[in-house]
């Protein structure tokens, strides 16, 4: 206000220009009366001002009459446009700073602050773990769970959480668990959830609590449903893999090499055409089949040359990639129960370009009677399927543990009849590969220990570099040392569908309660019926002496198939003797019924040449002789 009246105060007159003396007065009584009327306005102004600062706030001092409080709005404003100004300062002499800093200098400011933020992080974590660890879970009793699931509907989302908490549970189960409350109700809590949350039957899910931790067995399961990555196998028949890689290439899709241990696989991340439906797969320059199907062929290495038998090969991708490896030669028996599935396999190896398979359809039961016949034997056994949930999610719903016990019976029929079939005099194989798409414990090691108890045979390394051994213990179950040789593979392990391989080697045809330096034959005498007799046996026991054992032999002996064929014929002359006329014999022509005439055509037949028997010589030397010259 100081200010203010300063500046509004009187100016001095100014020298009016020269006039007459009434016009000089006149213009002086006017000026005087507008300055009186300034001063009053300014007079009523601080007043007014004055009264409103009254009412506000009051002051102590003498200068309570010109003093004006400043509003918030203006201070806050004027606060942080000091501070932006300070802001900018400081940014800017930073920028100068960092301007006039050396690189390494930089650097090395980075990685303080790049410390500091891991440090406070470390922390942060820290804290939330031991909260989290102090607290304890309550597991909601069954009629909390009913009154809830009456109340509203469960979400996901809440099952899932409460699965994991009781997976931390009991990881620490001393520390964190609920008083009065027992193991076992949180796993029968922790298995009705996992059920509920993905779709499976409970005793599934207890199938895989057994094989698996708690959380290994959630990570089985997640990865069970998410979908494996595309894989293509090269037809080296026809082509080699850089050049299906580069023809796949130009036509938009991203592929990469399969993994180290493969040299025909391809991984295809992304594809804007169907993979099954380029020329290249028409021309058969590739096949679609799984890594996990590849290792039982790998692991069974064929050797070109050999006799080879896939005794369930429909549709046909590890027949053709046995047929690959012995580079289309030696001969391979394709072999499946059902006829419909091997329309597939036709039709895969006839666009391959496979030539040296037979395919047929026996049951896999029955081809023991093949014995000793081919020297390396395929068995991808038919199985539960439990390790490729992810392309068929109806196993979890349907397969049931007594399916299972099904189809182990099964599987260990078809190993005996294969290992019979097998040759172990082969000087290049004798070995047999037993591969299944299940990861339970009844379809994989307990087949192959009790084939182990029941022939001659041998668990050799697989030659698979990777994989996970198989069990060796299952629960009060004990198997043999070797089993650990076999190889598992997992979805949440080797992003691959779940599977089981494992090597066999034959070393003889004994078989349990037969002596060792005998063969082990099936004796064709038995299946019809006819009693064999250890004549010496017999000897022993009534007493008899040699003669009366000779008479008695010759009387009960059985006869030899050249006794029996000799005997057939003369029957055979017997009959054609009574059946043709006696006065034909001298005459010209064939023989002919009695009654019947002879045909025109008989008449005209060409006979046979005879041919000319030697002259008998009473001469010793068998040389030629010379003639003279």
């Amino acid at each position: 206000m100081a200010r203010r009246k300063e500046k509004k105060a009187k100016p001095k007159p100014q020298t009016p220009p020269s006039s007459s003396s009434e016009e000089e007065e006149a213009s002086a009584s006017e000026f005087d009366k507008s300055m009186d009327a300034e001063e009053e306005s300014v007079e009523t102004e601080d007043q007014n001002s004055s009264s409103e600062d009254e009412g506000n706030v009051t002051f102590t001092d003498e200068n309570s009459k010109w003093l004006k409080p400043v509003k918030k709005s203006q201070l806050l404003s004027d606060d942080s446009a000091d501070e932006e100004s300070e802001e900018g300062e400081n940014s800017d002499e930073s920028e100068d700073d960092d301007e006039s800093l050396m690189q390494v200098e930089r650097d090395a400011m980075e990685l303080d602050m790049a410390a500091n933020l891991e440090r406070e992080e470390a922390e942060s974590e820290l804290q939330r773990t031991v909260r989290d660890q102090s607290s304890i879970f309550h597991l909601p009793t069954v009629e909390e769970l009913e009154g809830d699931g009456m109340e509203r509907v469960v979400p996901p989302s809440e099952i899932r959480a409460r699965i994991e908490d009781i997976i931390e549970v009991l990881a620490d189960f001393k520390q964190r668990r609920e008083e009065g409350r027992s193991r076992s109700e949180y796993l029968d809590r922790l298995k009705y959830d996992m059920s509920e949350f993905f779709g499976c039957l409970p005793e599934l899910i207890e199938l895989f609590l057994n094989m698996f931790n708690p959380t290994e067995c959630l990570e089985f399961l997640d990865a069970s449903d998410m979908p494996r990555p595309l894989v293509i196998r090269t037809n080296t028949l026809k082509v080699r893999r850089k050049d299906l890689a580069q023809a796949l290439m130009k036509r938009g899709i991203n592929l990469d090499p399969l993994a180290k241990w493969s040299k025909v696989g391809l991984k295809i991340s992304e594809s804007p055409v169907p993979v099954g439906a380029t020329p290249e797969y028409l021309a058969g320059y590739y096949m679609l089949q799984s890594a996990a199907s590849m290792c039982p062929v790998m692991a069974l290495s064929p050797q070109p040359g050999e006799k080879v038998m896939d005794m369930a090969s429909a549709p046909g991708g590890k027949t053709s990639y046995l047929a690959q490896m012995m580079k289309n030669t030696g001969h391979i028996l394709a072999n499946d129960l059902k006829k419909e599935r091997q329309k597939a396999t036709i039709a895969n190896l006839h666009r391959l370009g496979v030539k040296n398979t037979v395919v047929c359809c026996h049951d896999g039961r029955k081809l023991a009677k093949m014995v000793n016949r081919f020297d390396r034997i395929l068995l991808d056994a038919p199985c539960s399927g439990l390790g490729v949930i992810s392309r068929d999610q109806s196993v979890k719903v349907q397969r049931t543990i007594k399916d299972i016990e099904r189809t182990a019976h099964l599987q260990k029929e078809l190993l005996l009849a294969g290992i019979d079939a097998l040759n172990h005099k082969s000087k290049t194989g004798g070995f047999m590969v037993y591969s299944t798409c299940s990861v339970s414990v009844a379809e994989n090691e307990e087949v192959v220990n009790y084939i182990l108890s029941k022939r001659d045979v041998k668990i050799v390394n697989a030659g698979l570099d990777f994989g996970v051994p198989g069990y060796t213990r299952y629960q009060h179950k004990r198997f043999h040392p070797s089993v650990a040789l076999t190889r598992r593979f997992y979805p949440h392990v080797h992003n691959m569908d779940g599977f089981y391989v494992a090597k066999i080697q034959k070393l003889s045809d004994w078989r349990p309660g037969q002596d060792k330096g005998k063969p082990n034959t099936e004796e064709k005498i038995v299946e019809e019926d006819v009693e064999i007799v250890n004549m010496k046996e017999i000897e022993k026991e009534l007493g008899l002496g040699k003669k009366q054992m000779k008479q008695k032999e010759s009387k009960t002996a059985v006869p030899s198939d050249s006794e029996m064929e000799v005997a057939k014929s003369k029957d055979d002359d017997d009959q054609d003797d009574k059946r043709f006329n006696k006065r034909d014999a001298n005459k010209k022509g064939a023989k002919r019924a009695m009654g019947i005439k002879k045909k025109l055509s008989d008449k005209y037949a060409k006979k046979a040449p005879v041919p000319k028997k030697k002259k008998k010589t009473n001469a010793k030397v068998t040389k030629p002789r010379r003639h003279k010259i």
